[in-house]
């Protein structure tokens, strides 16, 4: 028979909740994870959580675009940065890490050969990409977090699932 142990999850006189720290095992792993965060990536709580993913949501918007009219950019001064010009937008995109390899995807270019290229030449693979790509459409996540970056490509029917709907039932 399984034995079946009721622990005592009432908050403390702070607010609280008491954690019984003789039960369970250490793990490095996940405090040397956190630590290597950038600053604005390390949240103490639950709550600063879900304010910095509801905040970068309500900076962020998902539009549909035609592949053929995004503009790829590399400036000669700076061999390592490619900027995307999205139709409707006055400034250029910075693509993170993630959505570059997206789009690369996207358009059947191997992403690790694209980034070890200088930035005008991974720029021309993707732009004809881009151009020849069969779908004809793209569908963008942009968060402007002081500078607009692009986060996230795929292809038009995707759905999005933002980080604040998934943060969201912890608070319910």
């Amino acid at each position: 028979m399984t034995e079946v142990e009721v622990l005592d999850t009432r908050p403390d006189a702070r607010g609280g909740y008491k954690v019984d720290v003789s039960r369970g095992e250490r793990i490095g792993r996940v405090s040397s994870e956190w630590f290597n965060r950038p600053a604005d990536e390390r949240y103490l709580s639950l709550s600063e959580l879900m304010a910095s993913v509801k905040g970068r949501a309500a900076r962020s918007r998902t539009r549909t675009v035609e592949s053929a009219a995004v503009r790829v950019e590399a400036s000669r001064d700076n061999a390592e940065r490619l900027d995307l010009v999205l139709p409707g937008s006055e400034a250029p995109v910075a693509p993170t890490h993630w959505s570059f390899g997206q789009l690369a995807a996207l358009v059947g270019a191997p992403a690790a050969y694209l980034r070890q290229l200088p930035a005008p030449l991974a720029g021309i693979n993707l732009q004809y990409g881009l151009t020849s790509h069969r779908a004809e459409q793209v569908k963008t996540l942009e968060t402007d977090d002081g500078r607009v970056e692009l986060r996230a490509v795929t292809g038009p029917d995707y759905g999005r699932y933002l980080n604040s709907q998934a943060v969201s039932p912890a608070f319910h």
